[in-house]
């Protein structure tokens, strides 16, 4: 039977498994190169590990763009890959092509099959390694959907906050197999970006890295009253109140919610997924 931490370190035979961590950050970046899926934060864990990704609009994508990227993962049916080529194909041919790149299509831009490719990767890999076959995840991943930029702030937080959250580093610079960490050591990083261009997140990153100081230092000292005299803008050109904002963090929960965001959002995202009914986590509004 394997062990709880499946990425970390076995104390009871002295094994250590990060190097796993490494595959999945590897992994969830090569796929973010094939999927219409941009990374906007994520923490691998010893047992779990979390992402925030953004979906991105693929409609504009030609029919070899989405066979070349389709290949990266799986083996092309014959007529694709002759497509691919530019070898002349049959009407029926044809028609095969065209239908196999709708059904891809919608794939390249599914947050379902991006963790399928994600963690059945990462389970052949270990099994290999351990010499077994096998279920590697106790189950399968869960998901929320971020329906404002506030949703979506705090998820990045709550997600690159993981490690300090659970003591096992004191900065954000520190945090090893964070987003966060990456994007203050890497310049040159493919996550996306903060702010300079159309698709890129509506923060500055410096605004983002103050905040999270700030919040880090809140959370684990228990300063949520105290607001430092320099506050990041982001709170401003948000709305948020601080204290507010400290209580929606500590208080924000990674599973068990399938959206985030206001009661009117929740209420518009459930109709437009075909829902009656879905729990969400509203988030406070800021003091006038």
């Amino acid at each position: 039977m394997r062990r709880a931490f499946l990425c970390g370190d076995d104390h009871a035979s002295g094994r250590s498994f990060e190097n796993r961590r490494k595959w999945v950050v590897e992994r969830m970046k090569y796929l973010a190169k094939l999927f219409s899926l941009d990374i906007c934060a994520y923490a691998v864990m010893g047992n779990h590990f979390h992402i925030v990704l953004k979906v991105n609009s693929n409609k504009d994508w030609t029919d070899k763009r989405v066979l070349i990227a389709w290949g990266g993962l799986f083996d092309l049916p014959g007529p694709c890959e002759r497509f691919i080529q530019g070898e002349h194909l049959s009407k029926p041919q044809l028609d095969f092509v065209t239908q196999k790149t709708q059904i891809y299509l919608k794939r390249l831009r599914s947050i379902s099959w991006f963790m399928k490719c994600l963690n059945e990767y990462i389970a052949r890999r270990a099994n290999i390694e351990d010499g077994c076959t096998g279920h590697f995840w106790e189950s399968r991943f869960k998901s929320q959907a971020l329906l404002d930029e506030r949703a979506l702030l705090t998820c990045m937080a709550y997600v690159d906050l993981n490690p300090i959250r659970a003591a096992l580093a004191k900065t954000p610079e520190q945090s090893d197999y964070t987003s966060i960490q990456e994007r203050i050591k890497d310049k040159n990083t493919r996550l996306i970006g903060f702010g300079y261009h159309d698709n890129d997140l509506p923060f500055s990153l410096s605004g983002y890295l103050g905040l999270l100081d700030y919040s880090g230092r809140s959370i684990l000292e228990n300063k949520r009253g105290y607001i430092p005299e320099n506050l990041p803008p982001i709170l401003d050109r948000l709305n948020l109140d601080p204290d507010a904002w400290l209580d929606e963090l500590k208080g924000f929960k990674s599973v068990g919610f399938s959206a985030v965001g206001t009661v009117d959002q929740i209420k518009s995202f459930c109709k437009k997924v075909g829902k009656k009914f879905a729990v969400g986590y509203r988030l406070k509004p800021a003091l006038e």
